[in-house]
């Protein structure tokens, strides 16, 4: 009985998700953009395939109920060489406490260098720089609520600025995950992803000084109004098995289904092969059947070693093809991490 009322709770999300279904892209309407930069190389190198699968400090991102499904603690650092001299990093880190659930915090922080600042009249420069940057740190909760099912949270504060502007958001994420005990493991999960408030850029860039009338004192101070844009949110649906499943090998088959509100709906398809549970090779391909996707193949390896009784030393990395682009910096993305599991 138990089972059919989480499996009719997830049948509630997946219909909640539908209704949020729309057939225009709506690229380019979204604020944070940043939120959407896929975080951990493992699940990277999987093909975003995750959702069913999380169970490293990565699942914050991918579906927050995976943090529940291991009773130990995981601290990890993910860094990117982003698009255009950008750099992405995440930082994250999970405990178990008996009695309670899993609880966590998160922080991930977008960087570029200084920028010259250019006008109509000095396209060669003011003298002025600028930069922009993107923020989003957090706090997370998972717990099963019984052997097989698992429910987990995040609570997360926003922000991006750029030279004197800034806007600030608030944003949860919720998961679900279900295993079954066939296929030695099969896993059905679902998560939602930035359900939260609109963000509107706010600062001294956009006062304006006009003047009224006859004699210089006449000044008026006026601001610009700007438009609020809604957060990127993102609907996953995910299946993965283990389909074998023993002492020295497992291999790991995965799928997700993802919607999100400013784009078209995608498949992710992934593989993890492991041996030994110390040395794992990756591979997928990412954003199947989204319009005019610049994305495709994904590859990845990692390896996890004892350091001493229950402690882990774990590296990861991915490669991600961008295919539709040409040239050499904005072709290709590497992602790296290193972790502890203790």
């Amino acid at each position: 009985m138990k089972k059919i009322k989480y499996i009719l709770l997830m049948v509630s999300i997946l219909s909640i998700c539908n209704l949020y279904s729309q057939t225009l892209s709506k690229t380019g309407t979204t604020a944070a953009q940043f939120l959407k930069i896929p975080v951990g190389p493992r699940a990277i190198a999987m093909g975003g395939a995750f959702t069913a699968t999380a169970n490293d400090i990565s699942a914050i991102y991918w579906n927050p109920a995976g943090l529940a499904t291991k009773n130990s603690g995981e601290a990890g650092f993910n860094h990117i060489n982003w698009f255009a001299d950008i750099d992405y990093d995440f930082a994250g880190v999970s405990t178990y406490i008996d009695g309670i659930g899993t609880i966590g915090a998160f922080v991930s922080v977008l960087t570029t260098e200084d920028m010259m600042v250019r006008t109509l009249e000095r396209p060669e420069g003011t003298g002025e720089y600028f930069s922009f940057g993107d923020l989003a740190i957090g706090i997370s909760y998972a717990r099963n609520l019984t052997d097989n099912f698992s429910i987990g949270f995040n609570a997360k504060y926003i922000r991006e600025h750029i030279w004197h502007m800034s806007a600030v958001g608030f944003a949860v994420d919720i998961g679900v995950l279900y295993k079954i005990p066939i296929l030695n493991e099969f896993r059905l999960a679902a998560s939602i992803s930035n359900f939260g408030t609109k963000m509107q850029l706010d600062g001294r860039d956009i006062l304006l000084i006009h003047q009224a009338g006859a004699g210089d004192g006449n000044l008026i101070n006026t601001k610009v109004e700007l438009d609020s844009w809604d957060l990127p949110l993102l609907f996953r649906v995910g299946v993965a098995a283990d389909i074998i499943k023993n002492n020295t090998h497992r291999l790991t088959t995965a799928i997700d289904a993802v919607h999100p509100n400013d784009n078209t709906e995608s498949l992710n398809l992934g593989l993890e092969y492991g041996w030994n549970d110390i040395f794992f090779l990756r591979g997928g391909y990412h954003a199947l059947f989204e319009r005019n996707t610049e994305k495709g193949f994904t590859l990845g390896a990692g390896l996890k070693y004892r350091i001493f009784s229950s402690i882990y030393a774990k590296v990861d990395y991915a490669y991600q093809n961008h295919g539709r682009l040409t040239a050499g910096e904005f072709n290709d993305v590497h992602f790296f991490s290193l972790g502890v599991e203790f």
